[in-house]
């Protein structure tokens, strides 16, 4: 084997691991805040269904708790078997998720309030600072800070800018 190839064996086994990435882990310090905050929200309509428990808000719909806003053409929420606390938000409709200076956007998100997870999904975009993300789904827990980005992951960063 020639020297040529060797450096060509040695490229292609270091760029491997690279066009393989298909999860990332990020920082979410920005959107850590206490689920257990109220939620408001906002729309042009609601309907109510009390056969299977749930609330449906369409048009303009601004969801908000603490410093995290969410807003989606049409959010679903789902009531606890108790009736009286939410259990889920299940947003579509151009969503878009920010909290200070991080905005995350994708066609669908679920936010199960208990666990303090929103799962983002289909051509998730997220921005912090001058960087960016993007991939098919996004799962934040708003608990811890945390977020994951997977499915087909491409990122774009400027180097010493955030």
């Amino acid at each position: 084997m020639t020297l040529r190839s060797w450096a060509l064996v040695a490229t292609l086994a270091l760029l491997a691991p690279l066009a393989q990435a298909q999860e990332a882990k990020i920082a979410f310090g920005a959107l850590e805040q206490d689920t257990g905050l109220p939620v408001e929200v906002t729309a042009d309509q609601l309907s109510v269904n009390n056969a299977d428990g749930t609330a449906n808000f369409s048009g303009n719909v601004v969801v908000a708790q603490g410093k995290m806003t969410l807003a989606a053409a049409e959010v679903l929420v789902k009531y606890a078997a108790d009736g009286k606390s939410i259990d889920q938000l299940i947003a579509s409709g151009g969503v878009k998720i920010t909290n200070l200076a991080d905005v995350a956007q994708g066609n669908e998100a679920v936010y199960t309030i208990e666990t303090g997870l929103v799962e983002l999904s289909g051509d998730v975009l997220l921005s912090q600072g001058n960087s960016t993300l993007t991939g098919q789904k996004l799962t934040i827990n708003l608990k811890d800070g945390t977020g994951t980005m997977s499915g087909r992951v491409t990122t774009t960063f400027v180097p010493g800018g955030n």
